[in-house]
């Protein structure tokens, strides 16, 4: 605390500078957010980034910014906010800050993830939109052995308030780690959500048991489309083996399912804890993730009818704009949304001893967030970076974020070269991969790696190489 509030300068702090916390802070308070005598950013500096603007901007609507997520045989596409609350569960944070998110969530008509600790009754508790997230310990509908179960999952995915479902493969902050909540912290209260013994530890593991290859993701996804009464279902996972995703593409094509979206995470992505391995050396980061995901649905002419939901450190329109700009087209915010509540980023929430009483469970500290207080910071601090992003994307010209395209955003690659991401990566055409004769040079190995009935790179083209 003594670091952030006398030491730090603007520019300072990690993962999220105080400048950017700043500005979390004075949006989710209704505060002015203006700065005088320009900006501290060093515009000379190699990767200085800005956006390309118009002599003839153009006025946008914050509130026309929605998105509808399902596919062509969706029975219920959800008309979703272009930001919202990424994954987190409860147990990660504390119940005040859940009941406090989902009030913001509901106060501002937009969403509010779960997390894959289950749908606890303070993600309910004030009616929001919820996106019911799935990982491999299958909370909230898990038989006792931690296989899916069906007849729990039917039940629960047809409250009213769950919206879309999502199966976690993978997050940015800990991709391919599983997880472990000690029998100490296994209460009745997590007990009856989790759908675990109590008093015994609960495993996460590392992969699913539902699938073990492309074609059996898809059909889990068509299952879970059913029994959800035909709502949205997609997956979250952090890019890592390329050729794996280039399997779920072509799985995709030879099953006739698709997901109804697809949320991608950067390696930069946050979690209550990780290894220090896992944070600062596994996953791909967000943008070249991003890129990624677009090119291949859009190579193999899946575009049209998945979403792309990108998340990773999302506290700024700026950032929205850039993704929107490199493929995505709606938004998850964990931190962003973390800091509205209160949070001073004080690096304590693996230890339940958050002093913003948002990431522990002890009493103690989260009796002290007043939940009628902080759920309007949450709908204040969405509210006005919507409006900020409709303004940033008036000033380009544009009147829609399908309108923006990767050469509007700006790079600094020396003191005197600057590029358009345009030209720093590669964009392939709609349907470009369905041609074996047009594949570009940088996916050429991983197309030929990949097979939809498995995740295993194809033997006989790796023993080529």
């Amino acid at each position: 605390e003594i670091n952030q509030y006398f030491i730090e300068s603007n520019q300072d702090g990690v993962p999220i500078s105080r400048e950017q916390r700043s500005v979390v802070y004075q949006r989710a308070k209704n505060e002015r957010d203006t700065i005088p005598f320009g900006t501290q950013k060093n515009v000379y500096e190699n990767g200085y980034e800005w956006l390309a603007h118009s002599i003839t901007p153009k006025k946008i609507n914050p509130l026309d910014l929605r998105v509808t997520i399902g596919g062509a045989k969706c029975q219920k596409p959800y008309s979703a906010s272009i930001l919202n609350i990424s994954a987190m569960s409860f147990g990660s944070l504390s119940p005040t800050a859940i009941e406090a998110l989902n009030g913001g969530a509901k106060d501002g008509n937009f969403a509010h993830n779960t997390g894959e600790g289950g749908i606890s009754p303070y993600h309910l508790s004030a009616g929001a939109d919820v996106i019911w997230q799935l990982g491999t310990g299958y909370f909230g509908c898990r038989t006792a052995d931690g296989n899916f179960n069906p007849e729990s999952f039917k039940e629960k995915s047809n409250y009213e308030c769950v919206k879309m479902i999502e199966i976690k493969i993978s997050q940015g902050a800990k991709p391919g780690h599983g997880g472990l909540l000690p029998a100490a912290k296994v209460t009745e209260e997590i007990a009856l959500i989790r759908e675990v013994e109590i008093g015994k530890e609960v495993v996460s593991p590392p992969a699913h048991k539902a699938f073990t290859t492309p074609v059996e993701l898809l059909r889990f996804i068509q299952k879970l489309q059913e029994l959800s009464g035909g709502k949205p279902v997609g997956f979250k996972l952090a890019i890592g083996n390329r050729h794996e995703f280039v399997a779920i593409c072509k799985a995709m094509l030879a099953t006739g399912i698709k997901p109804d979206f697809i949320t991608v995470d950067g390696g930069e992505g946050g979690t209550g804890a990780a290894p220090l391995e896992f944070s600062n050396r596994i996953g791909e980061p967000g943008v070249e993730a991003l890129i990624f995901v677009h090119n291949m649905l859009k190579g193999f002419g899946l575009r049209k009818e998945i979403k792309i939901i990108t998340t990773g450190k999302i506290t700024d329109a700026f950032e929205m704009i850039k993704r929107l700009a490199l493929g995505a087209d709606l938004f998850y915010s964990a931190r962003g949304m973390m800091l509205a509540l209160g949070c001073i980023q004080a690096l304590r929430c693996n230890s339940n001893f958050c002093p913003a009483g948002v990431a522990t469970q002890d009493p103690n500290l989260y009796d002290g967030l007043v939940v009628a207080d902080k759920r309007k910071r949450v709908k204040n601090f969405h509210k006005n970076t919507v409006a900020s992003l409709a303004e940033m994307m008036g000033a380009m010209g544009i009147e829609a974020p399908c309108e923006l395209r990767p050469w509007h955003i700006k790079r600094r690659i020396n003191l005197t070269q600057v590029k358009d991401y345009y030209q720093l990566y590669q964009f392939v055409q709609d349907g470009q991969l369905l041609d074996k004769d047009n594949i570009p040079e940088d996916y050429l190995r991983d197309y030929l790696l990949s097979d939809p009935n498995t995740f295993a790179a194809k033997e006989e083209f790796w023993t080529k190489l």
